[in-house]
């Protein structure tokens, strides 16, 4: 690895800390928590529904947006692996 990749990874992860603890210095101020898992996939769009599909033959994993098994050329052994959670009434 160069110097130079090193140097901007280390200012990187640094510039990620600090804003961490910017966000964590402002929560204390106003008293609020951070945000519930739940929240925090909503706020970033993750809300939506997802499946998880598995091909053993090829050892990857696959999310799709719909329960139709996935068309991939080549590979045709897809196993459901995780579903949308129930809606809750």
């Amino acid at each position: 690895m160069y110097r130079g990749d090193r140097r901007r990874k280390e200012d990187a992860r640094k510039a990620k800390q600090e804003a961490k603890k910017a966000r964590k210095a402002e929560r204390k101020e106003t008293g609020e928590s951070g945000p519930e898992m739940g929240e925090a996939a909503e706020a970033l769009g993750q809300g939506a529904a997802e499946w998880v599909w598995f091909s053993p033959s090829k050892g990857r994993t696959l999310t799709t947006s719909s329960a139709e098994e996935p068309n991939v050329p080549g590979v045709d052994d897809w196993t459901l692996v995780s579903r949308p959670p129930a809606p809750q009434s």
